[in-house]
């Protein structure tokens, strides 16, 4: 029956463990000097001995060719041979990952109680201890810390940081290291002639290095390798799927001298030959690796898998690298492997990422961005370059006419700007036009106004009754008109009700802003608006109260002023002509008003001492009665109408 290398050749003793000279110095002297400890943890990767060591030790204790503990057991007697074999009584081996349950746990620690048939000690040997359960471990924690005097346990795991820390506090840890290349190196080439396998040096240090200090998966490999005659470098690449090392050059030299083309036609070879996309993807990332050692360590060619030859290539290649094209490349071979594994189209994406690689490609280092950004941050640099200083642009508003009730497409007047007497400052003065376009359609201002009032709750919908009106409506706002200057704070607080109905009335949202409007002020129904544009409302602010004024030609411009900067917003109130200010019904109209403020609240207008109800005269004015009130205010603001 045929045995594999990795069974004909695993160590028998301490002195033939390979690459571990501390760990089976230590348990040599341990058995020699009778100190054995109830429990073991051997830890570290996999194919390293742990599995081995614990074999060993179970014979160097119980070899029956001494008559005490030996570190050189003999490995013929009837002990030895079963415990090479498995069939030993008194050594049994577990597998943890098929035996996790407490239950399986608790049957050995009641077969532990008992005194071993054939051997000196009982030797429970549990691989890959770390599959046990926390109720299986905890189970395991009083018979680890004072086991019966003729047991030893063995922990061997892959994984110790899921062993619990109260079990690896009661065992003495052997940390295995991965084999070496140079020692590995000589066990396999002692393995080769002894089989006699026709290997070449460089083959069996490609194998070593592929193992990447496995020395169970280097000799699984060369098992296989004996099978297909002389075995070169070439035929190594061939049977662990990977790709060639002439190959990766050839597709690094094609990066480095920026030929498209011949990183397309090497790439398409390695896909004809079988090779996986994936695969390419990996080897290449690991050269690039490589590339980075041979670039800052080119004297270190123990740490890289690959020939001499090749590494001296390497070192070559590197000299028209910098590192950080090598870390750059590394990052883009690493962000696109999730996307060829998922992809559908891996041998696209492959090609794609290799182009990507090229220097060409590359975004450059200095953008535009980071030179404007060089500049703000460099105030000198920016104070001694010139620039030409643009005043800011003044917005004069026309003569006020009276708006036509029927407009028809009019086009606003041109803006005049005026450059006198202006002065640069730092401060943003520019003067930014918004223009709206209301909606293309006839609206009926006060059919709409009924509308919106039927929807409104009752207290807003008796204040805004008696007291508003529906001054202009567009696709996003509406103006609404209070005729009392001192209604309008109440008014304010009722702004989330009319914005409410206008949506329910429109199925959109649509923006409510509240004007002190005149008295005498009329509404216009039925009026034909057709893609009308705004004209600007610019913004004045002064230390008195924020004031309005009307001042349109087709519509009316409401205007205010920030000290010597104008702001304009969109805003198109639709009215008729106001009032002339010898009109004599608005004395009346505000008594009127008056009254049946008076009768909605239940109340009563109370009379002056001299039986009238206003002290002075009532005057109208074009402007509404807030704007009125505060005009005196901006008397000293230079304005260039």
């Amino acid at each position: 029956m045929y045995e594999p290398l990795h069974h004909k050749y695993r160590p028998q003793n301490f002195a033939q463990l390979v690459g571990q000279e501390a760990i089976t110095t230590t348990l040599s002297n341990a058995v020699r000097t009778s100190r054995i400890a109830p429990a073991y943890l051997f830890t570290g990767p996999r194919g390293t001995g742990k599995t081995s060591s614990a074999r060993i030790l179970a014979k160097s204790l119980n070899c029956l060719a001494s008559n005490v503990p030996t570190a050189e057991p003999c490995g013929v007697c009837e002990v030895c041979r079963g415990i090479a074999n498995g069939s030993a009584l008194d050594v049994i081996e577990i597998d943890a990952a098929s035996n996790t349950g407490v239950d399986n746990i608790r049957e050995i620690i009641e077969r532990s109680q008992f005194a071993p048939v054939q051997c000196r000690y009982k030797v429970y040997a549990i691989d890959e201890c770390h599959m046990l359960s926390t109720a299986a471990f905890n189970a395991l924690l009083k018979t680890l810390e004072e086991p019966p005097p003729h047991v030893v346990f063995v922990l061997a795991t892959t994984d110790p940081q899921r062993v619990l820390p109260t079990i690896i506090s009661r065992c003495q840890r052997f940390d295995f290291r991965r084999i070496p290349l140079e020692p590995m190196v000589q066990h396999l080439q002692a393995i080769a002639a002894q089989e006699q396998i026709q290997i070449t040096n460089e083959a069996i240090t490609l194998v070593a290095q592929l193992s990447q200090g496995g020395l169970r998966d280097a000799e699984s490999l060369l098992d296989q390798l004996m099978l297909s005659g002389s075995v070169t470098v070439e035929s190594v690449w061939d049977l662990v799927g990977a790709v060639a090392e002439p190959d990766l050059l050839a597709l690094l030299e094609a990066i480095t001298h920026n030929n498209a083309e011949q990183l397309l036609d090497r790439t398409r070879q390695l896909l004809e030959r079988g090779r996986e996309p994936l695969i390419i993807l990996q080897n290449l990332a690991s050269y690039y690796r490589d590339l980075l050692i041979a670039k800052t360590a080119p004297h270190r060619n123990d740490l890289v898998a690959c020939t001499p030859t090749t590494w001296q290539a390497m070192c070559h290649l590197v000299q028209q690298w910098e590192i950080a094209t090598i870390l750059e490349g590394q990052k883009n071979l690493k962000a696109s492997e999730v996307q060829i594994k998922t992809s559908t189209q891996p041998r696209l994406w492959l090609e794609v990422t290799l182009l990507g690689l090229l220097p060409v490609t590359r975004t450059p280092e200095l953008s535009l961005v980071s030179i404007n950004r060089h500049s703000n941050t460099n105030p000198s640099a920016v104070k001694d370059t010139p620039h030409p200083q643009t005043p800011p642009a003044v917005i004069t508003a026309p003569e006020i006419q009276p708006i036509q009730q029927e407009v028809v497409e009019p086009s606003p007047p041109p803006p005049v700007v005026h450059q006198d007497n202006l002065e640069t400052s730092n401060e943003e003065d520019n003067v930014e036009i918004h223009t709206e376009v209301v909606a293309n359609q006839s609206v009926d201002l006060e059919q709409v106004w009924q509308q919106l009032l039927q929807n409104l709750p009752l207290p807003s919908k008796a204040l805004f009754k008696e007291h508003g009106s529906l001054v202009a409506l567009y696709e996003q706002q509406a103006s609404i008109g209070i005729r009392s200057p001192k209604l309008l704070k109440i008014a304010q607080t009722k702004v989330s009700d009319l914005e409410a109905a206008l949506g329910k009335l429109y199925d959109r949202k649509i923006k409510v802003q509240l004007e002190v409007a005149a008295t005498h002020q009329a509404k216009v129904s039925a009026v034909s608006v057709q893609a009308v544009p705004q004209p600007p409302r610019i913004p004045v602010s002064t230390d008195s109260p924020q004031t309005t004024a009307l001042a349109p030609s087709t519509t009316s411009t409401l205007v205010k002023t920030q000290s010597a900067s104008l702001e304009a917003v969109p805003e198109t109130p639709i009215t008729e002509p106001l009032l002339s200010p010898d009109n004599s019904d608005a004395t009346d109209e505000v008594a009127i008003a008056a009254q049946r403020l008076a009768d909605f609240f239940k109340g009563e207008i109370l009379q002056l001492n001299d039986g009238t109800m206003f002290t002075q005269p009532m005057t109208t004015s074009s402007l509404p009665p807030q704007a009125a009130l505060d005009w005196d205010d901006t008397e000293d603001t230079d304005f260039d109408f």
